[in-house]
């Protein structure tokens, strides 16, 4: 076998014994949380709202008390990569009913700036026009009250949190060079230095 081939072997064994691991895993379900299962239909409830998840044909869950399992119909790479998907989705579940997700986001910029407008978030990000963009069913976003440009994204969807929350970001990534742009909160942006501060230092 060739080196490349065996590489990529051994890369989808480590994928598939990962997710095998992770599958086996039980959920903890806390107090206040109901998980249910209903012709294939994972349903979770807790204080902040409700969740639903279709079950894959190669997987299946069974509760027992406050602790979830998530078993597989056999062993091929198939079903454990799908048994290690389906826990994580319904640990994520049980975790955004519970507790909730929340990103924060930084507009760094002159005369950039973010508005609320009802279920609407308007962006003027140095474009000729803002960029105004309906906020999805379920999500919630709250300007900070010391900082209006820094942007709290929560819900209790993981998967809907992050993918809005890097739609934001993409509409102006930060610049290497002033940092300009937008970024999570608690990202750490490679600088780089200027070509005239380059032929300064090198004068």
């Amino acid at each position: 076998m060739k080196h490349g081939k065996r590489m990529l072997v051994e890369k989808y064994f480590v994928l598939f014994h990962n997710m095998s691991r992770i599958g086996k895993k039980p959920v903890s379900v806390p107090s206040g949380v109901t998980v249910q299962v209903t012709n294939g239909v994972v349903r979770v409830q807790g204080p902040k709202g409700e969740l639903t998840y279709k079950l894959l044909p190669e997987v299946s869950v069974h509760g027992e008390g406050n602790i979830v399992r998530v078993e597989r119909s056999d062993d091929s790479a198939q079903s454990r990569a799908r048994h290690g998907l389906t826990r994580a989705l319904i640990a994520n579940m049980v975790r955004g009913v519970h507790e909730g997700y929340v990103k924060e986001l930084e507009i760094i910029g002159v005369g950039y700036k973010a508005q609320l407008k009802g279920k609407v978030l308007s962006l003027n990000l140095g474009f000729s026009n803002p960029v105004d963009l309906p906020i999805p069913e379920g999500l919630t976003i709250a300007q900070d009250a010391q900082n209006k440009n820094v942007l709290n994204i929560s819900g209790i969807d993981k998967h809907l949190v992050g993918e809005f929350s890097a739609q934001i970001r993409s509409l102006r990534p930060p610049e290497p060079y002033k940092g300009k742009g937008i970024r999570y909160r608690d990202e750490k942006v490679r600088r780089k230095v200027g070509k005239a501060a380059v032929t300064t230092t090198k004068a």
